[in-house]
C-alpha cells in the first residue's frame, strides 16, 4: 500500500495579503482535516491512518491565491482525488483544502508544483 499521507493546502494570501492571524489561517486547516475525517471514516486508507495516531503524516502546502485553490480543486475532483474544500461561513471564503489519506504515490503528483506553507 506505501506509506499514507494527508494532503493540507492553505491559501498564502489569507496571511500575506488579505492578514489573517496565525490562529485563524491553523483553525481553518483544523475544520478542513476534521471534516475529511469524518467524510471519509469508513474508507480504507482513513482507517488504516487513523489506526497509529503517532505516525499520521500530512503535508502542509501554500497555493498564492483561491483562484490557485479553486484550480487544485477542480483537478482533484477530475483526477477522482477525495477532498473537503473548507470554506469558512458566514463570509462565504475558501480558505484551504485536504485530500483524505492515501498512498503518497497515488497523489504526490498533484501537489509537486506547490512549496510547504511558511510564514
Amino acid at each position: 500500500m506505501g506509506e499514507l499521507v494527508q494532503y493540507v493546502v492553505i491559501r498564502g494570501d489569507l496571511l500575506k495579503t488579505m492578514k489573517w492571524p496565525i490562529g485563524a489561517v491553523i483553525a481553518q486547516a483544523c475544520h478542513a482535516c476534521t471534516a475529511v475525517t469524518h467524510l471519509f471514516y469508513t474508507d480504507n486508507d482513513t482507517q488504516a491512518y487513523l489506526a497509529n495516531l503517532n505516525a499520521m503524516h500530512k503535508i502542509v502546502l501554500e497555493v498564492p491565491d483561491e483562484s490557485s485553490l479553486n484550480d487544485l480543486c477542480l483537478t482533484l475532483m477530475n483526477g477522482d482525488i477525495y477532498h473537503k474544500l473548507w470554506i469558512e461561513q458566514p463570509e462565504d471564503i475558501r480558505t484551504c483544502l485536504v485530500t483524505k489519506p492515501y498512498p503518497k504515490s497515488k497523489v504526490q503528483s498533484y501537489f509537486k508544483k506547490y512549496k510547504l506553507f511558511k510564514l
